[in-house]
């Protein structure tokens, strides 16, 4: 949320209907991309790989696949945003601050948080969240 409120400041655009709809779309997005990077890990551990050794393996591994969808799509919403269209050019800049700001601080804060979570929570997360 924040690097997509910092985009709104920056452009002069309000925190409009489409905008908090595009928010929505963006927590999506990386949850999604949280969960690949969170079962990756999970993946590793199972072949046996220790704690200290799998997170960042699969932060390493993982990265570039994140860092490069991530572009993709902020160069597809870049035609949108810069468009003079009061309507849609607001979600493509709450998209496009908030996909750089998440990508920035969800590869430090996810790995921080698989950390220091013991693992019996990470199974009882994993018990109601199979997909996590």
């Amino acid at each position: 949320m924040v690097g997509a409120l910092v985009a709104l400041w920056i452009t002069g655009n309000s925190l409009s209907f489409v905008a908090i709809v595009s928010l929505i779309a963006l927590a999506g997005i990386e949850v999604k991309t949280s969960i690949l990077l969170v079962d990756f890990t999970n993946q590793l551990r199972k072949e046996g790989v220790d704690l200290d050794t799998a997170i960042p393996q699969s932060g390493e591994i993982r990265f570039l696949l994140i860092v490069l969808t991530t572009i993709t799509a902020i160069g597809g919403l870049i035609p949108i945003a810069v468009s003079t269209n009061p309507l849609i050019s607001p979600l493509a800049i709450v998209l496009i601050g908030g996909l750089i700001s998440s990508t920035l601080l969800s590869r430090i804060v996810i790995p921080v948080f698989y950390k220091l979570l013991p693992p019996r929570v990470l199974q009882k997360i994993h018990l109601i969240f199979p997909f996590f």
